[in-house]
């Protein structure tokens, strides 16, 4: 869903294998039109599960005040073990996402 609004406090993950690439800073008002995509995180490791650990670090380092984020479907993303062993493929998350709304919100 679209989240314009002022941003209020931000800071970007960092670490080995993290890299995340946006134009936001403090103060920066998102406007009702805009390309969705206001930042993109990267994360890397040496196998799966080293990249899937990073990435929960980054994401919990991540920090955006002041407008709505994809931060929870990400979180309870890597919760799920399809995710977490690979077992997905392009519609997978079509059929996940309706039965775990509630697993989106808690981790948000």
């Amino acid at each position: 869903m679209p989240a314009p609004g002022r941003v209020l406090n931000f800071r970007a993950p960092e670490g080995d294998g993290v890299r995340f690439d946006t134009m936001l800073y403090d103060g920066y008002v998102v406007p009702p039109f805009y390309d969705s995509l206001l930042g993109k995180l990267i994360v890397t490791g040496a196998s799966r599960e080293e990249a899937l650990r990073r990435l929960r670090t980054a994401l919990a380092s991540l920090s955006i005040e002041g407008l709505g984020t994809t931060r929870g479907l990400h979180l309870a993303l890597l919760d799920d073990k399809d995710v977490r062993s690979g077992a997905v493929h392009t519609r997978w998350l079509e059929d996940w996402l309706p039965s775990n709304l509630q697993a989106i919100s808690r981790a948000a």
